[in-house]
């Protein structure tokens, strides 16, 4: 039996709607993973993933000579601030950093296990700890810091938000100092990205300076990511 003329024109008509519904779904799939790609917000974890960031907020942090290191004192950065419940930034820090760590209820870190990532060593006795300060006092003071209030200079020697206090060892944070990129680097190499990351993302918040030698060494740790 032959379809009507009308009858032709109905399955014609539903033929172009199943290849018009069939492009629409082709266009909305077409890139895999696109979304994701764009929304992601993946951590820095020394291997690559912060290196472009870094890269280009070193190029916005003003470059200048040293300032004067006239009227410093490690009194003027007052810390360790309390943090509550019996714990001030230093015990935050060893119990943030650390795995199973143990304390008492005055809040003294007796126990635990951690991962100096500046010479790469593992550490169980908290007394072989320091809490370094990514960009030290005195490297602060000198680019900028001189010119603060005592409680902007407070905050940022108890900064728990950005990277700037990290539990390593007596050795490596004793060997470092008050010393920038450009005169002292981990030894631990595989760190240098992250290092040179997150010094980078302190001085840019803060707005702190460079030297050139001291963006230098940053251009060269930043281009081992």
């Amino acid at each position: 039996m032959r379809p009507s003329k009308n009858g032709k024109a109905v399955l014609i008509a539903l033929a172009l709607a199943t290849v018009l519904t069939g492009a629409g779904s082709c266009d909305v799939s077409s890139t895999p993973g696109a979304a994701e790609g764009s929304t992601g917000t993946g951590s820095n974890t020394g291997t690559g993933g912060g290196s472009g960031a870094g890269k280009a907020s070193l190029d916005t942090l003003t470059v200048a000579a040293a300032s004067s290191m006239s009227g410093y004192s490690r009194e003027k950065f007052t810390h360790w601030i309390s943090q509550g419940n019996g714990c001030d930034t230093r015990d935050v820090v060893l119990k943030r950093d650390g795995k199973n760590v143990k304390a008492t209820a005055d809040c003294k870190i007796t126990a635990g296990a951690w991962h100096s990532p500046y010479d790469d060593k593992d550490l169980t006795d908290p007394q072989a700890l320091d809490i370094d300060h990514m960009v030290p006092l005195a490297a602060a003071w000198r680019s900028g810091a001189g010119k603060w209030t005592d409680d902007q200079r407070k905050d940022f020697a108890n900064d728990l938000t950005r990277p700037q206090l990290f539990a390593v060892s007596l050795q490596s944070n004793r060997s470092k100092g008050d010393q920038d990129p450009s005169t002292w680097k981990p030894p631990n190499h595989a760190f240098w990205c992250t290092y040179a990351t997150d010094w980078v993302t302190v001085k840019a918040y803060y707005k702190l300076s460079v030297t050139q030698a001291e963006k230098t060494a940053l251009a060269d740790m930043l281009a081992t990511c």
